[in-house]
């Protein structure tokens, strides 16, 4: 079997190319290729895409203006939020980096690539791992935000996190040898697990988790403590006290203007009580039975709008707050805008969803294998959203050092391989990844390359603002 068959065989690509036919289930007949196959074929694509050539980043002489990538898609946000978004950009090259992924996604288009898809995240940048509850509401460190989520090249994502990685550790003070340390440790473990992950069953692959066990081990005695005091209180997160204020006996979203925000009626000057409640029906349809059963027994109590992130920061977003027989019986939602992923324009094979909500949910469900029991999708008046629970067990790291961050880099690069073994082939990328650190070196290289880039966009948007071209608030 060649490698185009090869490639044409792995399950990924049936389930894009036989979605709503027949010959998804008809291809049950058709032989898999076996293990040593498929890690053959990736060994061999390194003829046309030596992992040498992954280090390349040169900026090309028709490079887009990156201030007009933003100013794109700035035009279906919330203008009035528009300068947060900005202000956070320019905060510091860890804040540019995490708001232009777009920017970079126009980058790595022209970059050279193995050849091997996979659901890739699309902004795989280190501050988007953290622990989540998984339905079964076990402690889990994964991916959090999949807004952008699209088939791409494995290497997008790893070359995205590497240069986060980079960008993070200069930020905190490290120089050259720790960033590159940095972007070495992310590319070491990715490597090491997709070879792994090759070698296992599907089902193994599927159930794998890293777990509260797995972020502790390997971590010295201090470092172990700083962790575990974050699992502790993440653990221990009462979202109705933390989120929430009582107002003339009922719960309230507190305000923090213009971040947290109570608006009673949306841009159209549609009343936003009245939207959010036809959101959620047509949400509702996109839940299984069992889960439509659990959530009507809730009532809705209150909603604010809600500024997230760096890169979402203008996207319509809302938390909702409903309750159940008890007033401590809390269930705490987000509905949130989901636009086109900028991955889309560069993408050689197309996802089978009309609705942009529902290429999100289907992207977060495939990598993360049990995720929030009431995640869903819906539209409304041609706008698509998807819903999930809010602060449900979630949360981030804080680093004191930069031992522990090294470790955190390892753990981005372990749950961002097992996201891509669960969308793509593990074997065919592990074939092209090899067991020796050569593309350890050629995606550090490029990490740090990718650096100076990051640092020289920021430049361009601070001038963008000194000349008035762009507003940028501080909050």
């Amino acid at each position: 079997m060649n490698a185009r068959s090869l490639q044409a065989n792995s399950s990924f690509y049936r389930m894009i190319r036989a979605h709503g036919k027949r010959a998804l289930v008809d291809s049950f007949m058709v032989r898999r290729p076996s293990v040593s196959e498929r890690m053959a074929w990736g060994k061999a694509l390194r003829k046309q895409t030596p992992r040498a050539a992954l280090a390349i980043y040169e900026k090309r002489k028709n490079r887009p203006d990156p201030i007009e990538i933003l100013e794109r898609q700035n035009v279906s946000r919330v203008r009035a939020l528009v300068p947060v978004r900005y202000g956070r950009m320019l905060a510091n090259p860890f804040g540019f980096l995490r708001g232009a992924a777009a920017i970079m996604a126009s980058d790595l288009s022209k970059s050279p690539v193995s050849g091997t898809r996979v659901a890739a995240c699309g902004d795989a940048h280190v501050k988007n791992f953290g622990v989540y509850a998984s339905a079964e509401r076990n402690l889990i460190f994964s991916i959090n935000d999949f807004d952008e989520v699209y088939v791409g090249p494995w290497e997008w994502d790893l070359k995205r996190l590497t240069a986060s990685a980079v960008v993070a550790t200069q930020f905190m003070g490290g120089d050259k040898a720790k960033s590159e340390q940095a972007a070495r440790e992310c590319v070491r473990l990715y490597r090491k697990r997709i070879c792994k992950y090759a070698e296992m069953g599907y089902l193994d692959v599927w159930y794998d988790r890293i777990d509260e066990r797995a972020v502790l081990n390997g971590l010295a005695p201090g470092a172990r403590r700083i962790a575990y005091n974050i699992i502790d209180k993440v653990r221990h997160i009462r979202p109705l006290e933390k989120l929430t204020e009582q107002v003339n006996g009922r719960h309230r979203f507190i305000e923090d203007v213009p971040l947290i925000v109570h608006e009673t009626r949306s841009d159209s000057g549609t009343p936003i009580k009245l939207m959010l409640d036809r959101i959620l029906r047509a949400y509702v349809d996109s839940l299984s039975y069992d889960r439509k059963v659990l959530l009507s027994r809730y009532q809705f109590v209150d909603f604010a709008r809600k500024v997230v992130g760096v890169g979402s920061v203008g996207t319509r977003c809302w938390v909702l707050l409903l309750q159940g027989i008890e007033s401590n019986d809390s269930l705490f939602l987000q509905v949130k805008q989901a636009q086109r992923s900028f991955l889309e324009p560069y993408a050689d094979l197309k996802l089978p969803f009309t609705n942009q909500g529902r290429r999100v949910v289907f992207g977060q469900r495939l990598t993360q294998g049990s995720p929030d029991i009431f995640l869903g999708w819906g539209r409304v008046d041609g706008n698509d959203f998807y819903v999930r629970q809010l602060a449900e067990l979630k949360g981030d790291a804080a680093f004191d050092n930069f031992d522990t961050f090294l470790h955190y880099c390892g753990l981005c690069g372990w749950a961002l391989a097992l996201a891509h073994a669960k969308s793509g082939d593990p074997a065919t990328i592990a074939g092209y990844c090899g067991k020796s650190d050569a593309l350890d070196e050629a995606i550090a290289k490029f990490a740090m390359s990718y650096s100076k880039q990051t640092e020289e966009d920021l430049e361009t948007l601070v001038k963008a603002k000194r000349t008035g071209r762009i507003k940028a608030a501080t909050k």
